[in-house]
């Protein structure tokens, strides 16, 4: 074999001279800085600590880490009661007063069918009832009822006891039923409209009070 073999065939030539094609970077790339990858994604920094709720809750995180948007409306807000919750709250405190009202006409022995007693003696428990859920509500927003079923009432505005509130919401929700021909109609409505206003699921007499029914 020959030993002129012109350069540029085979292997490149050695000695201090020479130079290696394969250990150049044909792109012009430099290597990227030691400890640093560039294919390493960028994090999203971490959303900014909201303040604590009146209510007691952090707010919501913004929108854009993963949650679906927050009404702004309800943001640091706790969950508000359900329809079955606040219904059983109802029945528990109804109950109570309904065997009230059985006790008191079977110690004075009105009949049903006597109509001016009875209705006296309707009026001195739904009195009762609208004083024993004025005073529960104004220091704890809890009655009887509210604490089995693990719900309170709260100010909308910052979620406290409603306080001097509570005496107009009681008044509302008592003493409805007792308008002339239509009371019932108009109790029935207060006590559903929940379930289409939005978005705090206020009744008429959350409404009159300014509360909201929250879990606790």
């Amino acid at each position: 074999m020959s030993s002129n073999q012109p350069p540029g065939y085979g292997y490149p030539q050695g000695g201090s001279g020479g130079q290696d094609p394969y250990g150049q970077n044909p792109y012009g790339q430099q290597p990227h800085p030691q400890g640093q990858n560039p294919y390493d994604q960028q994090q999203p920094p971490p959303f900014p600590q909201q303040p604590a709720s009146p209510y007691g809750y952090p707010q919501a995180p913004p929108a854009g880490y993963g949650q679906m948007p927050v009404d702004p409306a309800l943001a640091g807000m706790p969950p508000l009661a359900d329809s079955g919750q606040r219904f059983l709250a109802r029945l528990i405190d109804f109950g109570m007063f309904f065997v009230a009202l059985i006790i008191l006409l079977v110690v004075t022995g009105t009949s049903v069918m006597d109509t001016g007693a009875f209705l006296g003696i309707e009026l001195l428990v739904f009195g009762g009832q609208f004083i024993y859920e004025a005073l529960m509500l104004q220091s704890t927003g809890q009655t009887i009822g509210k604490k089995v079923m693990k719900i309170r009432v709260a100010k909308l505005a910052d979620g406290s006891p409603p306080g001097s509130a509570a005496w107009g919401r009681a008044a509302v929700y008592s003493f409805i039923g007792v308008v002339p021909c239509v009371g019932v109609i108009l109790s029935l409505l207060n006590v559903l409209s929940h379930l289409w206003d939005k978005p705090y699921r206020q009744c008429w007499h959350d409404k009159a009070a300014k509360t909201v029914v929250v879990k606790v």
